[in-house]
């Protein structure tokens, strides 16, 4: 009886060997709970969702830690709201890649825009050099010379104000010379974007993209829905975006800029409502820099269609030729809207191919082609507010540690 029971367990022990899911999955569930845990614990975040996915099945999908702390002006909860997957965040400048990025992908797959194009074919202002060497490319790739960031709500209100100023705007860098991240460029293809395809900027991308691919959790401006969405809370106001502005040391002084001139300033705790500035008082909430709200399920969906050479399902979403030139390494080291180099702070050391992107809010996407896997991390980070009275966290270790442990499992 005894050598039954032994041969029984000796099998089910093999079986499970070969079963991935059970030998990796869960050996991987317990060194994320600790590392998420202990961040949660140590004040470091409010709360998280990490979403991974291996070879076409998730192998993990937990929420960590609280949704939201306070309420209003920074008053504590009597009971914090716990997190769960199904919570919308403010994924910030994912925004440029899951939104923007895939917009402008649908819109060169349809031959309605060329990538070598100048700007100026799309929008005016752009006809007089050196803006006029400014193209498609050059906005994806961030290499167009633009400010990286601009408090433009001082200068315009509205959305059609605020293209205008970036117009005006001098280049402060020679086009095409460095890859500079601008959060401006992307402001601009979501004008090009809704130029082109004739439609708002977040009725074009609920139509061609979220709709289609069963992103119905993936919107801007969730406060205008009365559905009982669950939303993560952000920070209270917009205290490091007034820091930009008031701090020289940050490097993002411009003399024509008096910092006292304007001060509408918000001061209550956001939920619903994008943190970025330019998109909340500029674009009422929707911008192509930032302003999308989704889950980690929802996200999936997109970067499954990526990783599959643009199918969906049985349908082909996008032409493989438009994804492979998108996810094509470039002579700056990155894809066109996705960050591909391997030294990036929040992907290092990730095989060839790979792509990913980060927001401001805490979030993170990193896909790996070669090993069929995905890591999707969401967090609220600015939530517990400023760490030393003049930051917020820095997640990157946090993203760096579950990435290298997703890889160690998944070595071939």
């Amino acid at each position: 009886m005894i050598r039954k029971i032994t041969a029984c367990l000796l099998i089910l022990l093999i079986q499970q060997c070969f079963n991935p899911n059970f030998l990796f999955g869960q050996s991987l569930t317990v060194q994320i709970d600790s590392v998420v845990s202990e961040h949660i614990r140590s004040g470091i975040i409010p709360g998280a969702v990490v979403h991974i996915k291996k070879s076409g099945k998730v192998v993990h999908s937990r929420a960590y830690g609280y949704a939201q702390l306070t309420k209003g002006r920074g008053e504590s909860l009597v009971v914090p709201i716990k997190m769960t997957t199904a919570h919308l965040f403010d994924i910030a400048s994912l925004t440029k890649v899951i939104g923007t990025t895939t917009a402008l992908m649908i819109l060169v797959d349809r031959d309605s825009i060329k990538l070598d194009e100048p700007v100026s074919n799309y929008l005016p202002g752009f006809e007089d050099p050196p803006k006029s060497q400014i193209t498609i490319r050059h906005l994806l790739q961030h290499t167009a010379g633009l400010y990286e960031w601009y408090p433009m709500y001082y200068k315009a209100s509205g959305k059609e104000s605020i293209y205008d100023l970036i117009h005006q705007l001098p280049l402060p860098y020679p086009v095409g010379a460095k890859r500079r991240y601008s959060d401006l460029g992307f402001t601009l293809l979501g004008e090009i974007v809704e130029r082109v395809g004739k439609q708002p900027l977040d009725v074009f991308m609920k139509k061609n993209i979220f709709y289609p691919l069963g992103m119905h959790h993936t919107m801007y401006r969730p406060i205008d829905e009365r559905s009982g969405l669950k939303i993560a809370a952000t920070s209270t106001g917009n205290p490091y975006e007034k820091r930009m502005v008031y701090d020289p040391s940050l490097g993002f002084q411009f003399s024509e800029i008096q910092p006292g001139s304007w001060n509408l300033w918000r001061d209550y705790v956001l939920v619903g409502e994008v943190n970025d500035g330019n998109a909340w008082y500029g674009g009422k909430g929707v911008s192509g820099a930032a302003g999308l709200f989704s889950t980690a399920s929802d996200l999936q969906k997109l970067v499954d269609m990526l990783l599959h050479g643009g199918k969906h399902g049985s349908q082909q979403f996008l032409s493989e030729k438009v994804v492979r030139t998108f996810l094509t390494v470039d002579g700056y080291g990155n894809g066109l809207g996705w960050v591909m180099d391997p030294e990036s702070s929040f992907m290092q050391r990730v095989p060839e191919g790979s792509f990913g992107h980060t927001g401001f809010t805490g979030t993170s996407i990193v896909a790996i082609p070669s090993k069929k896997l995905s890591v999707i991390i969401l967090t609220n980070r600015q939530h517990v507010g400023f760490r030393d009275g003049k930051n917020y966290t820095n997640v990157n270790p946090l993203r760096q540690a579950i990435l290298e442990k997703c890889l160690a499992l998944y070595r071939d």
